[in-house]
């Protein structure tokens, strides 16, 4: 929050001069048209005006909605009236007409309106800025039923799975590189779950996912895939078939039935 208050201070009105017989207005710039928040930082929207009045200005920021939400007026830096309850303690203007939101909430995400006005001048100055408000993404993992699956089998599941985290976007890595296209290989449509249609040896590999929203990304550490050949599964069975029907055949060598005493 210190640091984006010395970004506001450090940007102080200027005073244009006039020529005579021009009409005067405030003209407003700002150094990004796009601010991307964290939910309980600070975030602000800067702007700097510039107008051939020494009065102090009338500022007035609005959150465009359905029905445009006033958030703050002031007289320079002294807010007029009284703020909303959701936005009180958490709004400064500054001596550029900057706005300070402080912690952010989810609910501050939106496009907001400043408007400067002065008296002497005929024109108001006005200016849009984008607001984003985002959760970190949390460290994510890939969850599956198995590590391990049948070579042809139908279908195998991936799924990237994080706590926290807005806006996600997914990207599927097969050992460190985004996936090849790949008719098998089908997506949700959020693309958090990968499915393996038709399984084959190539298939055998290890997997991970990355997670990324506008303010933080996340990569889950990879998973390890193993895939047997049907021809291996039908050695293994056959092989302990074979020791079962010798283990029995021993044990039925063995035997003797009891004598009974009568």
């Amino acid at each position: 929050m210190d640091e984006a208050l010395k970004l506001g201070r450090d940007a102080a009105p200027a005073v244009s001069p006039t020529s005579p017989g021009l009409l005067a207005g405030v003209n407003i710039t700002s150094p990004s048209a796009l601010v991307r928040g964290t939910a309980g930082k600070a975030a602000l929207l800067s702007v700097r005006y510039a107008s051939a009045s020494p009065d102090k200005p009338v500022v007035k920021w609005q959150l465009k909605r359905d029905k445009p939400v006033t958030v703050v007026q002031s007289i320079g830096t002294e807010i007029i009236g009284n703020l909303r309850p959701d936005y009180r303690d958490r709004i400064r203007v500054l001596e550029n007409g900057s706005l300070l939101i402080s912690p952010l909430q989810l609910a501050d995400e939106g496009a907001y309106e400043v408007e400067v006005s002065i008296t002497d001048d005929t024109f108001t100055g006005e200016k849009t800025i984008n607001l984003t408000v985002d959760i970190p993404i949390s460290k994510p993992q890939v969850l599956v039923a198995s590590s391990t699956v049948l070579e042809l089998s139908e279908f195998f599941t991936l799924n990237c799975s994080h706590e926290n985290g807005t806006k996600p976007t997914y990207t599927w890595l097969k050992d460190g590189r985004p996936l090849s296209n790949d008719s098998r290989l089908l997506l949700s449509p959020d693309q958090k779950i990968l499915t393996i249609t038709r399984v084959l040896m190539a298939d055998d590999d290890v997997y991970s996912c990355l997670v990324e929203n506008p303010i933080s990304h996340g990569r889950s550490i990879p998973v390890k895939l193993t895939v047997y050949r049907r021809s291996s599964l039908y050695i293994i069975l056959s092989t302990g078939g074979i020791f079962l029907l010798v283990t029995l055949v021993t044990v039925c060598a063995c035997w003797k039935p009891s004598k009974k005493y009568g």
